[in-house]
């Protein structure tokens, strides 16, 4: 599948588990399930988690240009892949995006939890497999 089209952007809205792939401080990747959404006209990808997780931690260690992340999903032979540059946002409208898309995307709105941060992926490379 060409990547940004229309058949990848409908695979990042189909309901799908996702990976997100962290680097942990001594360089092992920390590989976890979560949700993704992904704004393609906006170039960035979505991980809504609790302010606590190591996820979050990992992102924070690597400073203020961003901890390099890759998001993943596969259904079958297809398979998705956005890597980019990640940076924890605690901004309650920039949460409440991401709570409005995960809703979207997984077709459920997440419990209240006012620990909750959002990971910002800008999105430098999209692989895919159709």
């Amino acid at each position: 599948m060409a990547i940004h089209s229309e058949q990848y952007l409908e695979f990042w809205r189909e309901r799908h588990l996702c990976t997100l792939t962290t680097l942990r401080p001594d360089g092992s990747p920390h590989v976890v399930p979560v949700g993704v959404t992904y704004d393609a006209a906006a170039g960035l990808a979505r991980v809504i988690t609790n302010g606590a997780s190591a996820k979050v931690r990992h992102v924070r260690a690597a400073g203020a240009e961003g901890a390099r992340v890759a998001v993943c999903q596969v259904d079958g032979r297809r398979w998705a892949t956005l890597e980019g540059r990640a940076r924890v946002r605690t901004e309650p409208e920039h949460v409440a995006e991401a709570v409005r898309r995960y809703a979207e995307r997984y077709e459920r709105t997440p419990r209240p939890n006012p620990e909750r941060v959002v990971i910002e992926i800008a999105v430098e490379r999209a692989l895919g497999n159709g």
